[in-house]
């Protein structure tokens, strides 16, 4: 066959083609924050020591577990506590107990608790007037996880919502299943009461949950994150390292540009395909951390992190 030279049929911009896009490979910053805000669920309600010896239960090992994560650099701490059973309890003494050792070495971390422990919104709330916490999750709808079973009313939510604003708590909408976006929009953004910015965490890992392998993972949480921004574009979100997703779930949460919460609350496994169990939650804080700097990522600090949701430093509440 006759060999043909380009040259001879093709224009000269044509032949130089190929070296002027080459010198070119410039492309946009991707829109993703540089800080990202990484906190600790140090025991949570519903993981015993009969499925995990390390588990914490009393008030001086959460403290102790909290200190260490402190100490790693996080960005703020979710504590639940537990009676002498490891049931657990709303006793505002025990949660004194827990916190107050970690206030005295750490003044500055930002605290979050649960309030849904009551009979009532009121007996819920008797120990968040203590002025130990900042934030508080508000379940939008019922949620059923394992063998847990936490209800609600609209009526309910919507005055917990507004009784811990008054108290300068930030309401943190807790999401367990993709129709409790809706609800959240319905009771509590679109009725006004809910406070800008809206703080969302996803935490859709758990039994009974929604994510059974990897492709199940990425397309559940993208479906959370999209509804979330279609609600409002600047709301904040964080996502639980929950069940067997784990670690995975939060590294794709920090591929997405969120913000991540992990320890002992709501995982025991370390990995999605290994039964290697979690031993400590400064071990998961550390490799978080790491995960997130790796891809370029920064760990925000206590008053960032209060910033970022919309509350004062705490400079500014101190006295």
């Amino acid at each position: 066959m006759e060999k043909i030279d380009p040259s001879k049929i093709a224009p000269p911009e044509l032949i130089n083609y190929g070296k002027y896009i080459a010198g070119d490979m410039s492309q946009p910053r991707w829109d993703i924050p540089n800080k990202i805000v990484i906190t600790c669920a140090i025991t949570g309600a519903f993981i015993s020591k009969e499925q995990n010896i390390k588990q914490p239960y009393t008030p001086e090992e959460i403290a102790k577990e909290a200190i260490e994560c402190c100490k790693a650099g996080i960005s703020g701490l979710h504590i639940h506590v537990r009676d002498e059973n490891g049931r657990p309890t709303g006793d505002p003494q025990i949660f004194h107990r827990a916190i107050d050792p970690i206030l005295e070495k750490f003044p500055d971390m930002i605290i979050d608790c649960p309030t849904h422990y009551g009979k009532t919104v009121e007996d819920a709330l008797k120990w968040a007037r203590e002025g130990l916490i900042e934030i508080s999750p508000v379940r939008p709808s019922p949620s059923y996880t394992a063998e847990e079973l936490i209800t609600t009313s609209p009526e309910a939510t919507i005055a917990m919502t507004k009784l811990l604003q008054d108290l300068g708590i930030k309401p943190q909408i807790a999401i367990f299943y993709e129709g409790m976006v809706d609800n959240a929009y319905r009771y509590l953004i679109r009725t006004g009461i809910l406070e800008k910015p809206f703080y969302w965490i996803i935490m859709p890992g758990l039994p009974g949950g929604d994510m059974s392998n990897p492709m199940a993972m990425f397309e559940s949480l993208l479906i959370y994150v999209r509804r979330i921004k279609e609600i409002d574009p600047a709301s904040v979100w964080i996502v639980g390292s929950t069940g067997r997703a784990s670690c995975y779930l939060t590294t794709a949460a920090i591929l997405l540009g969120g913000h991540i919460r992990v320890g002992m609350e709501d995982i025991l496994y370390r990995y999605p395909h290994k039964d290697i169990m979690v031993t400590s939650n400064v071990e998961e804080v550390r490799m978080a951390i790491q995960l997130a700097e790796l891809l370029g990522r920064e760990v925000a600090s206590p008053d960032e992190y209060r910033k970022l949701i919309g509350l004062k430093p705490k400079s500014e509440t101190k006295g």
